[in-house]
């Protein structure tokens, strides 16, 4: 399945896992994959991720077509080194604003290509927003 989302990971063990960031056209969702890879995340997709199972994971890599290119809203689209794809570890959604965020928030999960994930909500145009995702896969125990 193609989702509109990108994907960006950490390695850990040798091996990628990462988070998947869906959300709206226009919310952030790029930019906050530009600022991850520039605090040490490695880019997967950006706009269009393929998702798909295997042994019981989630994965993810880019559409051939967009492999290798991430959009940069005021210059267009550009190279940009990218890996070949990673475990998604959890599933970011991009809202609009901070106050779309809860506090506290109950944990929640989704089922992609039958596998049940992790869902956080992140309004992507934070300054710390990369640094959360950071955190989130700690929690989950799959990040350095």
């Amino acid at each position: 399945m193609i989702r509109h989302a990108g994907l960006i990971a950490l390695r850990r063990d040798g091996l990628w896992r990462g988070a998947l960031i869906e959300g709206p056209s226009g919310v952030g969702k790029s930019d906050l994959a530009l600022r991850a890879v520039e605090s040490g995340f490695a880019l997967v997709a950006d706009d269009r991720t393929v998702v798909f199972a295997s042994g019981g994971q989630l994965y993810g890599k880019a559409p051939d077509s967009l492999s290798g290119l991430i959009e940069i809203r005021g210059l267009g689209v550009v190279p940009t080194p990218v890996i070949g794809f990673a475990r998604i570890a959890l599933l970011v959604r991009c809202v609009d604003a901070s106050s779309g965020v809860e506090r506290l928030p109950q944990p929640r999960f989704e089922t992609l290509c039958g596998v049940s994930v992790p869902v956080f909500d992140l309004w992507p145009l934070e300054p710390a927003a990369p640094a959360k995702i950071r955190r989130m896969l700690e929690h989950l125990g799959v990040a350095l």
